[in-house]
Order: structure tokens, then C-alpha cells, then sequence
């Protein structure tokens, strides 16, 4: 399919993750793709690898402009980059706090006010913030992550509402738990990993983890641009977690 031909994308923390399953996909579909990531060295022609830190303002900055001179405009945004973190409202420190909401608020943030400019030019300009189910759900040892989160998916609705009448759409998924390396991660650290995996596969109602794919799909959906009407919209992937719980 190559109904993202002549589109311009632009994916954070696009290296892996979801975030690569993301621009791969873009790619497939006809679009022009670019990962800002903190290393980009693994990041597979044809798509580019632009090294970036969403956590510094001007390296973004000249990171989109580069995109914007080198393919003539920006189409689509997909704010992915993020981190995570576990404990209670009392067990991080406040500079997990401060570093935590730095990359995946403040990040939204920085790249969003680089990319606008272009966005406002094109016929199809799209933000696609990458947020999470814990924004709309409870769950345990998760404080900090979900404020994050939380505030991801406020600032989406917030920003949809501001570009409207602009032309820019603005939509945000929210993924339960997902098979990243993220979580290969926190696997490691746990006393016991099968028992930590069975208990993050059993708490969503199909019984396994979202794929990251499957989440790169939804993605592509929001910024289809052949959907000019979805914006403020809020898609759940999360195996039933928030809703059939």
C-alpha cells in the first residue's frame, strides 16, 4: 500500500520499540521517515537516522529542521520517545520524577513546538502522541509512569483542541503492556521473572502482551491521512485491560 506516498514522518525514540515498528511501517506504506533517537546507528535505510535528545531543545530544533529541508515539509509527528519507571508515589526520588516527566511530557513538548511550523504548512499535518493505558487506569507500583502518562493524554486533547481550527490533527494511543525492550528490562531485574511475566500477561483480559506492531498500526491509523476527521481521539490497545476488567 503507498497511501503515505509523499509524506514527510518524523517518529522519536524511533530506534526500537515501538518506535521502529512505527516508522517501518510508515516506510512501507509510501512515507518519507525519519527517527530522532539518542542512537541511531541500527536505524535501516531507507528510512533516516537523525541523532537527537528529546530532553534538549536545541538539538531537536535541528534535528526537524534538517527533515524539513531535506524531504520539503513535515506531514506527521509521532511523539514516541519515552521512558519507564516503577514504584509508588513515594518511592522515586524527585529527580526520577523531574527526569522521567523531562523525556515524556516536557519531550511531547519540544518536538511538538519544532514540528509545528511545517505541520501548519501541510494540507495533512498530524501528531500522534504515544501515551498509555495507565492514563486512564489504576495500577499498582506505577505513580510516577501514569502522571506522565496522564499528562501526555491531557496535553493531547488540549493540543487537538488548539490546532483544529488550524488544519493539524492531534489523536494519542494508549497501549496496555506491551512486548518492548523496555520490558526485557524490568524482566531481568525481577526475582522472578516467569512469575512477573505471567502476572503483566494475566492482567489483561486476552492473556497476552500487545505487540509492538500491533501498536505501529494503530498509529498509522491516526495519521492516515485519508481520515481528516479523526482528531481528539483517544485509541486503547491494551487487551481489554481498561475496559473489560
Amino acid at each position: 500500500m503507498s497511501d503515505f506516498e509523499g509524506l514527510t514522518a518524523i517518529v522519536t525514540g524511533g530506534a526500537s520499540g515501538i518506535g521502529a515498528s512505527t516508522a517501518a511501517l510508515l516506510a512501507e506504506r509510501g512515507a518519507r521517515v525519519a527517527v530522532l533517537d539518542r542512537e541511531v546507528d541500527a536505524v535501516p535505510a531507507p528510512i533516516l537516522g537523525l541523532k537527537a535528545d528529546v530532553t534538549d531543545d536545541e538539538s531537536v530544533r535541528r534535528a526537524v529542521e534538517q527533515v524539513v529541508a531535506e524531504t520539503g515539509g513535515l506531514h506527521i509527528l509521532v511523539n514516541n520517545a519515552g521512558i519507564g519507571t516503577a514504584g509508588t508515589v513515594e518511592d522515586n526520588g524527585l529527580d526520577e520524577w523531574n527526569r522521567v516527566l523531562d523525556v515524556n511530557l516536557l519531550g511531547v513538548v519540544r518536538v511538538t513546538r519544532a514540528a509545528l511550523p511545517a505541520l501548519r504548512r501541510s494540507a495533512s499535518g498530524v501528531v500522534v502522541n504515544v501515551g498509555s493505558i495507565v492514563a486512564t487506569t489504576g495500577l499498582v507500583d506505577r505513580a510516577l509512569y501514569s502522571a506522565s502518562k496522564g499528562a501526555v493524554l491531557a496535553l493531547s486533547r488540549a493540543m487537538a483542541a488548539d490546532l483544529v481550527g488550524e488544519g493539524v490533527r492531534v489523536n494519542v494511543v494508549c497501549p496496555g503492556t506491551v512486548a518492548t525492550p523496555w520490558l526485557d528490562r524490568l524482566l531481568g531485574v525481577a526475582d522472578d521473572p516467569e512469575a512477573t511475566l505471567a502476572a503483566l500477561q494475566a492482567r489483561q483480559p486476552t492473556g497476552r502482551l500487545v505487540g509492538q506492531e500491533e501498536i505501529a498500526r494503530a498509529i498509522v491509523h491516526l495519521a492516515d491521512p485519508g481520515l481528516p476527521s479523526l482528531t481528539g481521539s483517544v485509541l486503547a490497545v491494551d487487551g481489554g485491560m481498561n475496559s473489560l476488567r
